[in-house]
């Protein structure tokens, strides 16, 4: 039965509907945040890129990330609004946190460490609330919440 291994929370700064996990080594990076982000998508990945479409434009989303040591437990689909998964692949072992509005934000999520390839899901809940709370001027926090899920699958694919 795979274990957690670690579990770090971040608040992140969202704009324009858009936040993204980024390789912290951005030099290997075909593509940096936001070049061709697709905002018709809840989840989509590039190269060493996870961006993920909010539900509200600007605010401050609650992010979970849990790294496990084999396939992560299936979340409850009833508890999340959205769920996707995707691969990715990272060279450090770190990933940076990117705002569409501020850019590269403090944060470091570690996954290991040195590179490797990953499995992710993402879950995402409270964007019906922040959805309607799109016209308010007040400063909004953690209405919005994610958990993203890493395991290693292998080592980089590139």
């Amino acid at each position: 039965m795979p274990q957690l291994v670690r579990e770090q929370h971040v608040d992140v700064f969202v704009g324009y509907h858009a936040f993204a996990l980024q390789e912290s080594d951005d030099a290997f990076l075909d593509l940096e945040f936001p070049d061709e982000f697709d905002f018709g998508a809840f989840l989509s990945a590039h190269p060493g890129r996870l961006d993920i479409t909010s539900a509200g434009h600007t605010h401050t989303a609650s992010l979970t990330v849990e790294v496990w040591d084999g396939p992560a437990p299936v979340q409850d689909t009833a508890a999340w609004e959205e769920q996707a998964e995707a691969d990715f692949d990272s060279v450090s072992g770190q990933v940076a946190v990117w705002s569409m509005g501020l850019g590269r934000l403090d944060d470091l999520i570690t996954l290991a460490d040195s590179g490797g390839a990953w499995r992710v899901r993402v879950s995402s809940a409270g964007r019906a609330e922040i959805k309607a709370l799109a016209e308010s001027e007040e400063s909004i926090k953690g209405v919005e919440r994610y958990l993203v899920q890493f395991w290693h699958v292998g080592p980089r694919a590139r």
